[in-house]
């Protein structure tokens, strides 16, 4: 075995911890597959003989990588979207797939990606490598280009968002899945005080349906009891499945994937909604793991 053949099995192996890496900086599946694939092209050209970490070293790639993203898609936008809800990880609703255990490993719903894309790219990036992946912030520090203590402060003020929005879902699947339960057959029936009573009082529901689409944001219970039945006019289908490893649905219309929502369950009752409507967006994603 030459040495690029011993890098390119390296790569591999480290290949689903830098998807994880790359997709909790990016929140976006095909960027992060991008980012992944960048870190290769580097490593194949570079020298990497005094490299003692091969794993740390394209951790850090991936890192640098991302971050130029998130800082040039922040140029691209003209206008800041109100509402973006990131790339969801879309499983059968009886079991997650191998190959995203990684990715969603420390319980990385939906709700937690959406609070992270509020941060500046340096207090993501400072949050994600050091509390995520437990990288010291010495060797974060050169990555955004500030003293050690000042990416500590990076990375604190970050921890003070996630834990101020506390996505955190109950952690009993089977419970989650009769509180959704209990929700759409209240919606079905038309029930509004059986809507209210499923939802968390502060309840918010957020839907990106992308810069040509409708995106809205929402929140208490009766505001959004009111949203849910507004949904009995459109004559969707719904089908139970895992989003980031919590319960949740995709929906269809005429046979086509419409949305696909992203329920947090906490104490019993739905605390935070996520649709993605984005038709652009929902198009990239593979549905077929879900069944005819």
């Amino acid at each position: 075995m030459n040495q690029q053949e011993w890098l390119a099995r390296e790569f591999e192996d480290h290949r689903p911890h830098l998807r994880a890496v790359a997709y909790r900086m990016l929140g976006s599946l095909s960027e992060a597959d991008d980012a992944v694939q960048d870190a290769w092209l580097r490593l194949s050209r570079a020298d990497t003989s005094d490299v003692e970490n091969l794993r740390g070293w394209l951790t850090t790639v991936v890192a640098r990588v991302a971050l130029n993203m998130l800082r040039s898609r922040r140029t691209r936008r003209e206008q800041p979207l109100d509402v973006r809800v990131p790339d969801p990880i879309i499983d059968p609703a009886d079991g997650t797939d191998p190959e995203h255990e990684a990715m969603l490993a420390d319980s990385v719903g939906l709700a937690l990606l959406v609070v992270l894309e509020m941060l500046t790219p340096a207090e993501r990036l400072a949050y994600v490598l050091h509390d995520m992946f437990a990288v010291p912030f010495d060797e974060i520090a050169p990555i955004v280009e500030r003293s050690p203590e000042a990416t500590r402060q990076l990375a604190s003020r970050a921890r003070r968002r996630v834990r101020g929005a506390d996505p955190v879902p109950d952690a009993d699947l089977t419970a989650q899945w009769e509180v959704v339960e209990a929700f759409l057959a209240a919606a079905r029936e038309g029930n509004f005080d059986a809507l209210v009573a499923v939802l968390d009082p502060d309840v918010v529901l957020r839907a990106d349906g992308g810069l040509r689409g409708l995106t809205q944001h929402h929140r208490g219970a009766e505001t959004v009891a009111s949203q849910a039945l507004l949904w009995r006019r459109v004559d969707l289908t719904m089908r139970r499945a895992l989003i980031n490893g919590a319960a949740g649905m995709v929906t269809y219309l005429h046979g086509r994937p419409f949305s696909i929502a992203a329920l947090t369950i906490r104490n019993g009752k739905i605390a935070e909604i996520d649709f993605l409507t984005d038709p652009d967006r929902i198009a990239q994603l593979d549905l077929t793991v879900l069944g005819d």
